[in-house]
């Protein structure tokens, strides 16, 4: 297995050190890996679009756009 280094505010520190219990590695451990599973996810789906890159930021834009608009209302 191989070892990573994480560097957390002081204050986190300080909070994760009051549940000593956690096994704050297999915390990160999972997390990692639901995220990977999820970004594997999403190349699966993107390696079967149609769409173009610029397809793609012409969305994005209009989706934040509209977010941003909803926000301010």
């Amino acid at each position: 297995m191989t070892n990573i280094t994480l560097a957390i505010p002081n204050e986190l520190h300080e909070r994760m050190k009051l549940h000593s219990e956690i096994r704050w590695s297999e915390v990160v451990r999972k997390s990692i890996s639901r995220k990977v599973e999820m970004l594997d996810a999403m190349n699966k789906i993107a390696s079967k679009s149609i769409l173009t890159k610029k397809d793609v930021d012409a969305i994005s834009k209009k989706i934040k756009a509209e977010s941003f608009d909803e926000l301010n209302r």
